[in-house]
């Protein structure tokens, strides 16, 4: 793995932070479901799943189509 990212690509390495923010996104979804499905709503702390959740797929996405040209032609 390390040698791949030597050697790997400006697209490839964009394209590795693209799907990393698309993984945090997942995650911030998956929280905000769960602090929907609380009974007691007073039990959770507040914090802005919502927003984080665009900011990291919008991100996320524009990241990856980005990288897409770079990979297809590498």
């Amino acid at each position: 793995m390390i040698a791949f990212l030597t050697f790997a690509s400006e697209a490839d390495i964009v394209a590795m932070w693209g799907a990393a923010s698309i993984v945090v996104a997942v995650a911030a979804l998956a929280m905000e479901r769960r602090r929907a499905k609380r009974t007691r709503i007073d039990n959770v702390g507040w914090m802005p799943w919502t927003g984080i959740f665009l900011t990291f797929a919008v991100l996320g996405g524009a990241l990856l189509v980005v990288a897409i040209p770079g990979v297809l032609r590498g």
